[in-house]
């Protein structure tokens, strides 16, 4: 690797985070880099995900203050001498980030990686350095922070992409969509035919219907308290909606289905819908929980799962989605509102409200 003395130091401006709840300010920041295991990236776009608008919820001022953004996109600007798989011009896309070293990632389950939250969630390289340390703030989210102009990742955590598709569009695939798309094809194995029920349709749980009318599962069963989007859920892959404000959730699903679901992909964190959840399974049915939950077998073979990042291996995956997106069977297009970077905090207070469903922050 190389020493700190021997990198280069980048000036980048970023959004950080300095007080719970935010808002969040654009600073001049420097950061250091790229190791030689690195990429520089200067990020064109970033989605924003829950996980973000929930770490500025719930921040600790004890952090200190932090860079987030983990669904970014960009053109790569510089490249470590170790890096073999990019190199300066190349279009990628951001994902999350994994050690590359244990067992799991060497047998291709990246999503298992044994410092996985480290990793993600640790603000530094896994060997506890910041390149941002020079201005007092903490990056490396998700292994990129593409809150910023720039963002350092890995060959772990990026996927290159055709330069002829809009990095605009293709930013959120690295986190929520992947996840929606990933419980349903990966984690779950929805077979053709199978019932499925999806509690909350925001972004993640938009993915996963558009996954399950690709897989041929029926009925494909929306539920949520919004109802535009029951209504573009029906338009994307859904085949049932259900307003959960007045609607009686379990009895009209034993109506649509004449018993119960063989799957529920549960992506709205409340205990209320989880024990839902378990209530309309098929005997042998499985919920998915995408709220970090672990896992649990019930009565008469039910289980219920923790689903990571759809388990997902970027590299193969998002390529699949694009190639799918560019066949006009994951739409993902539709979901997204773009931002100027500078109406961050705009798009977070939209997002919150339920007003935009996938907002796209355009940076460079």
């Amino acid at each position: 690797m190389a020493r700190k003395s021997d990198m280069q130091v980048h000036k980048i401006k970023a959004a950080v985070l300095r007080k719970r709840g935010g808002p969040l300010k654009i600073e001049s920041l420097e950061m250091e880099g790229p190791r030689d295991d690195e990429v520089l990236v200067r990020i064109v776009a970033s989605g924003i995900c829950h996980t973000d608008i929930d770490f500025c919820d719930y921040w600790e001022k004890s952090d200190g203050p932090v860079v987030l953004g983990h669904e970014g996109a960009g053109v790569v600007e510089q490249v470590g001498n170790m890096v073999k798989g990019v190199k300066r011009g190349d279009h990628v896309v951001l994902s999350y980030q994994s050690c590359g070293r244990c067992r799991q990632c060497r047998s291709g389950h990246p999503t298992d990686c044994e410092r996985f939250y480290e990793a993600n969630f640790g603000f530094a390289r896994l060997d506890g350095s910041n390149a941002l340390y020079r201005s007092g703030v903490r990056g490396h989210f998700f292994g990129q922070s593409s809150f910023a102009t720039h963002a350092l990742a890995t060959e772990r955590n990026l996927v290159k992409v055709p330069k002829k598709l809009n990095l605009d569009v293709m930013a959120p695939l690295g986190c929520g969509l992947q996840t929606g798309a990933g419980t349903v094809m990966n984690s779950l194995k929805v077979a053709k035919r199978s019932s499925i029920a999806i509690f909350g349709t925001g972004a993640v749980g938009m993915a996963a219907a558009m996954a399950a009318r690709i897989v041929g599962a029926n009925p494909i069963i929306g539920v949520d308290i919004r109802p535009q989007r029951l209504k573009l859920a029906l338009e994307l892959g859904a085949t049932h909606a259900i307003d959960n404000r007045r609607d009686r959730v379990a009895s009209l699903i034993t109506d649509i289905t004449g018993s119960g679901v063989d799957y529920v992909v549960e992506t709205t964190a409340s205990q209320k819908m989880h024990g839902l959840a378990i209530d309309v399974l098929n005997p042998r049915g499985t919920v998915a929980l995408l709220t970090g939950e672990s896992g649990a077998t019930l009565l008469e073979g039910r289980r219920t799962i923790g689903i990571i990042q759809g388990d997902a291996m970027p590299q193969l995956f998002i390529p699949k989605l694009i190639a799918l997106y560019q066949a006009g069977k994951f739409p993902f297009d539709r979901l997204v509102k773009f931002y100027n970077f500078s109406k961050i905090n705009t798009a977070i207070a939209d997002a919150k409200r339920g007003d935009t469903i996938k907002p796209v922050l355009r940076i460079s």
